[in-house]
């Protein structure tokens, strides 16, 4: 590993731990060169993933289109940071655990949907209107409905 501020390759590890949930390793590390310590993070490569729109074109798998979604959905509404990232680790590995090549964005929109009902019924439906596109306000409070039946203790029905 070269050093960030000589540019020397004369570095060892001085410690390592497991960082971001196990899913990488930290590595503090010092130069025999120049005596600088930096840090550096290994995390196992994963395939890369395709996602096909619904206009059949396919782009590069962009975690940050998932994370922005649901940080605008949750606008304004009491969930925390740390929740929303933890949504979107956990449908990561849900995605990534399929060890396919390509997925379709309604795949993913469909993950999203159901961890978003778990995070705040309001965000939910903010997202649910965007993702279904909801042409009317008949679709809309079809979609009310069944958040009201969920919350009032009847099963949520898939949709």
């Amino acid at each position: 590993m070269k050093c960030p501020y000589c540019g020397k390759e004369d570095t060892r590890v001085i410690d390592s731990r497991p960082a971001d949930n196990d899913n990488s390793i930290r590595r503090r590390r010092v130069c025999d060169a120049c005596s600088k310590r930096f840090t550096t993070y290994e995390k196992i490569e994963t395939i890369p993933l395709i996602v096909i729109k619904k206009d059949n074109n396919r782009e590069p798998y962009d975690r940050s289109k998932i994370e922005g979604g649901i940080l605008r959905a949750c606008h304004k509404r009491p969930v925390s940071v740390n929740q929303i990232k933890k949504a979107v680790d956990e449908i990561e590995t849900e995605i990534f655990s399929k060890e396919e090549k390509e997925i379709s964005s309604r795949e993913i929109g469909e993950m999203v949907m159901s961890k978003m009902k778990d995070l705040d019924a309001v965000a939910y439906v903010r997202f649910a209107s965007v993702y279904r596109e909801f042409k009317d306000v008949e679709t809309f409070m079809d979609e009310l409905k069944k958040v009201i039946n969920q919350e009032s203790g009847e099963k949520f029905p898939n949709s």
